[in-house]
């Protein structure tokens, strides 16, 4: 095995003092709601909101004189990058961070204030990527790298002694996977402290990478995902190894469970976490009955997350919750006829966000207009109830929020 307990203790000590031992919490609400034990490892409050910093910081201290004074090169569009920025700073190593063109500004700023260079190269992670390996090769540098190295994936590691030092019985460990490093040093970690454990991967559906490659296939990866922080072409060559020796079951989750994992987080521990942090809630909806009546530690990995695509979040969970509503209600096109309307849903204690008037794109007839209305309410049945409302005072009404459960539906319906 490319790494052992030994390597991950060595690791926890080197390390001590310059990470922070990050809290575990056991989450009431998320126990009642899954009917079993939910910890949470919250890795946001790193220095940089990522667990990213543990693996770096091994790394580093384990360069020599030289080594450190010919300086480091990593590629990372993200966590990895600032970790990478802050110790290297920290402990006087000149370090140069490359990152593809279409990286964020502030990933960029945030990486520049930690400390590094950064030069900004190539369309995508693997032009980057190849930008760094021609640095290393031309500067004489050492690469950093985010995953496959037995000293990152220890250091990553110790986040399981912390989690089972703090929670010794747990029966199943949830931990997110890009190129496996963390999961590789946390299963490490959880089966030489406790072997019955289970550890149980997450990835993705757009970036199953290591799945596959477990599986013997080939997938091709499917765009933008909320989870950038796990999303990973290809799995690691030693990472794969650990996993496939070590990790008993990896479940692909969609974009919206991560979305709502991401909302449900904030709304029932006040906890902010990026796509990949709250991947490993997101699988339990998908392992209900696995893990009924256990005790389950979740990694939250970090909490990274642009305050736009936070918010974005949040109300998307409110639409597929019921709670944000757009309805089209077509209503004689007279003078009061949307004060009328208004009034049915104040009456019904409906909270009026948006109003948008339909006439030249309207399907009704001409003597009729059609008003797009958005909508807050309490839960699905209290828009039920409004939009009975709207029907009773002789409107035509129809769900076109898009949710699913309730689209283009009427409350007749």
């Amino acid at each position: 095995m490319p790494i052992g307990i030994t390597d991950v203790e060595a690791a926890a000590e080197r390390i001590a003092g310059q990470v922070v031992t990050t809290p575990v919490i056991r989450s009431g609400p998320l126990s009642e709601r899954f009917d079993a034990e939910i910890f949470l490892k919250l890795e946001t409050f790193q220095f940089t909101a990522s667990f990213k910093e543990r693996g770096a910081l091994n790394r580093l201290l384990a360069l020599d004189a030289d080594e450190r004074r010919r300086g480091v090169v990593a590629m990372s569009a993200g966590n990895h990058a600032q970790g990478v920025a802050r110790h290297a700073a920290r402990l006087g190593i000149p370090a140069t961070i490359v990152m593809p063109l279409g990286t964020p500004f502030t990933k960029v700023r945030n990486t520049e204030r930690l400390g590094a260079r950064v030069e900004l190269v190539g369309g995508n992670l693997q032009e980057a990527l190849d930008h760094a390996l021609a640095l290393v090769e031309r500067e004489g540098r050492v690469f950093v790298h985010p995953f496959d190295d037995p000293l990152v994936m220890a250091g990553q590691g110790t986040l399981g002694l912390e989690f089972l030092k703090a929670v010794p019985d747990l029966d199943m460990m949830v931990v997110p996977i890009g190129g496996g490093g963390l999961i590789s040093g946390v299963a490490t970690a959880a089966k030489a402290l406790r072997p019955e454990i289970e550890v149980i991967g997450v990835q993705s559906a757009a970036y199953p990478s290591m799945k596959a490659a477990l599986e013997g296939r080939e997938v091709a990866p499917a765009g933008m995902t909320i989870a950038e922080g796990i999303a990973v072409k290809a799995a690691g060559e030693l990472t794969r190894r650990v996993v496939a020796a070590l990790v008993e079951d990896i479940l692909i989750v969609e974009e919206w469970r991560i979305e709502d994992a991401i909302d449900l987080l904030v709304e029932v521990e006040k906890v902010v976490a990026e796509g990949a942090g709250a991947a490993p809630l997101a699988a339990l909806e998908l392992a209900r009955e696995r893990i009924r009546g256990r005790r389950i530690g979740l990694v939250v990995t970090g909490g990274n997350i642009d305050p736009r695509t936070l918010s974005f979040c949040m109300m998307r969970r409110m639409v597929r919750d019921g709670r944000l509503c757009r309805l089209r209600v077509t209503a004689p096109d007279l003078p009061g006829a949307l004060s009328r309307v208004a009034g049915v849903i104040g009456d019904a204690r409906g909270n009026i966000q948006e109003v948008v008037h339909q006439r030249p794109f309207a399907r009704a007839p001409v003597r009729y207009t059609e008003i797009e209305i958005v909508i807050e309410t309490k839960d699905r049945d209290h828009k039920h109830a409004v939009m009975r409302a709207l029907e009773e005072a002789d409107f035509e009404v129809a769900d076109i929020s898009g949710d699913t459960a309730d689209t283009a539906r009427t409350a007749r319906g």
